[in-house]
């Protein structure tokens, strides 16, 4: 198992904690992938999760540029059409996991962009 895996594991875990509803994880299109897709009570919830072991190179966070909230808004859009999901309330959140994975620290952006 990958640290980016494990690292997915940790945020389905941590949302799961929260009472979040999971959809479907990995989804992949021609636009890209989305890792997580939840329910939160009424909002269907788009979910990037990055991990870092250090900032040497910045923070989880700031690798999340526009071009990737772009490629993450097509993904969701083409993901919402596929499942005929076009009337439900929507967001995308943003889970940044940072140093040890046995000890990690967590940053969540609800409502990112």
């Amino acid at each position: 198992m990958t640290s980016g895996d494990r690292a997915e594991d940790l945020a389905l875990n941590y949302l799961l904690d929260r009472k979040f509803k999971l959809e479907q994880r990995n989804f992949n299109c021609r636009y890209g992938e989305i890792d997580l897709i939840m329910w939160d009570q009424s909002y269907l919830v788009f979910i990037e999760v990055r991990y870092r072991s250090s900032n040497k190179y910045g923070g989880a966070l700031e690798s999340i540029d526009r071009y990737k909230q772009a490629k993450l808004r097509r993904a969701a859009e083409f993901y919402l059409v596929k499942t005929k999901r076009t009337d439900c309330a929507c967001r995308f959140d943003i889970l940044c996991i940072n140093g040890n994975l046995n000890n990690p620290d967590y940053e969540w952006i609800a409502n990112a962009f």
